[in-house]
């Protein structure tokens, strides 16, 4: 996502004057909702940000900065992280059962080797037009990955969702997307969720994991009021972390109501990806994007582009790899 978004009205920046308990979470006697303040983690100027994925078997947290071409590793023990330079745009990235990544780059969908930077095509799907780029994904339970594209000049309506499988299969599982966002799955395997990011909605779809297909698609909340959603994790009690564009928030968000049950706050303004990672997978890692921020708002927040993290009580589950059985 980039700066065409800012157009349609940027919601003022927020902060919360409440005061803390010892574990930083805020009180809100107005409400029940629960409050969090966000802290930075790894300081970075990413131009944009995404793609957060926690690695449970290096024990990593992994990220990428689109227009930077770049994708992390960060080692979140002692903060020490390695960066892999590429030259086209990284749309997204998801471990890979054999140890490999494997990386949605502007032409097609690789195995990347992190150890010798060696890149070997899996598919490129038939994407009509050179102006198309591919975006957020993940693995769904059985290892395929569900990938999303996007047109460069975010013309709407012009990119797709994609299934591609670790046998080099790929399949168009929807089209009129404009940006696709915050792929995400229920834990009894049933239920995906998706977002589009100009649509201000989380999508719904039914959803069986022995044929990989998607039907009965509804909405489970609007967010236009909050800001325009973007990446997205699910937690161990299947509620939504929703990342807000121009929000400076992730909104918990409970999926059998579609109401907002918490939110973190976070010094950035556009929120782009998170993933609960750590050693007890109850640390919600969240990614930033300096694009889209004029410079009054880049010196009133420095720490945009950097990685944050919130505890916010929950934990989370484990990431799907690509290829897993």
């Amino acid at each position: 996502m980039k700066n065409t978004l800012l157009a349609a009205g940027l919601l003022a920046m927020v902060s919360c004057t409440a005061p803390k308990t010892s574990e930083g979470e805020v009180q809100t006697p107005q409400d029940d909702i629960q409050r969090w303040e966000a802290e930075l983690f790894y300081e970075d100027k990413n131009e944009l940000g995404e793609g957060a994925i926690w690695n449970h078997e290096t024990n990593e947290l992994w990220s990428v900065d689109i227009e930077g071409k770049k994708w992390f590793q960060l080692d979140v023990s002692n903060k020490s992280q390695l960066v892999h330079q590429l030259v086209q745009r990284i749309g997204t990235i998801v471990p890979s059962a054999d140890g490999r990544a494997v990386v949605a780059l502007e032409d097609g969908v690789y195995y990347y080797d992190p150890t010798t930077g060696e890149q070997e095509l899996i598919v490129t799907p038939d994407m009509h037009t050179g102006k198309i780029r591919f975006n957020d994904g993940k693995c769904d339970p059985s290892g395929r990955l569900w990938v999303g594209s996007m047109h460069l000049d975010q013309i709407s309506d012009a990119a797709s969702l994609y299934k591609i499988s670790a046998d080099g299969g790929s399949e168009q599982m929807l089209d009129s997307v404009t940006i696709s966002n915050g792929i995400v799955w229920s834990s009894d395997q049933k239920t995906m969720y998706y977002i589009d990011t100009p649509d201000g909605k989380v999508r719904v779809f039914d959803y069986d994991d022995e044929t990989g297909t998607i039907s009965n698609e509804r909405s489970l909340m609007d967010f236009t009021a909050y800001g325009y959603p973007d990446g997205s994790t699910i937690d161990a009690e299947n509620n939504l972390w929703v990342c807000l564009w121009n929000g400076n928030k992730v909104l918990q968000i409970d999926t059998e109501s579609g109401e907002i049950i918490g939110e973190v706050h976070i010094p950035a303004h556009n929120i782009t990806s998170c993933a609960f990672g750590g050693e007890n997978l109850d640390s919600l890692f969240i990614t930033s994007a300096r694009v889209d921020m004029s410079e009054a708002e880049l010196d009133s927040l420095p720490h945009a582009g950097s990685i944050f993290v919130a505890v916010p009580g929950v934990k989370g589950v484990k990431a799907n790899f690509f290829g897993q059985k």
